[in-house]
């Protein structure tokens, strides 16, 4: 029996981490969500998942902290999610260490293939 994959995603806006919690579940994920980033970094420690859905703009440790923490640790795919579309933004987010990124509002079609592309390569 094959196991399903399992997702952390982390923000700080409820409603988004509902909707995230929701639509990664009818796509037979499973899904463990955090609102900080001390709380996602025990979720990855704890459950090490097979990918994690980060967002950049949080209070306290902010998702590039957060991502340079789990770098440390794991290499984990990362998929930042985003308000900010700059490209310095962007780019120091591939450059910590993340896989892709989302820019907020989002498709959830599109962010359901970047994480099929994701794992995919991960079980190739």
């Amino acid at each position: 029996m094959k196991k399903c994959p399992y997702i952390v995603a982390v923000d700080d806006d409820y409603d988004m981490l509902r909707i995230l919690k929701r639509t990664l579940e009818l796509e037979g994920y499973g899904v463990a969500t955090a609102a900080d980033g001390n709380s996602a970094l025990a979720l990855v420690d704890k459950q090490q998942p097979d990918l994690v859905i980060l967002d950049i703009m949080m209070p306290q440790l902010d998702g590039f902290e957060v991502l340079k923490l789990i770098r440390q640790r794991s290499s984990v795919p990362v998929i930042m999610l985003t308000s900010r579309c700059e490209d310095t933004v962007l780019r120091n987010a591939l450059a910590l260490g993340a896989d892709d990124y989302v820019k907020k509002p989002f498709s959830t079609r599109v962010l359901i293939a970047r994480i099929r592309a994701k794992l995919r390569r991960l079980n190739s």
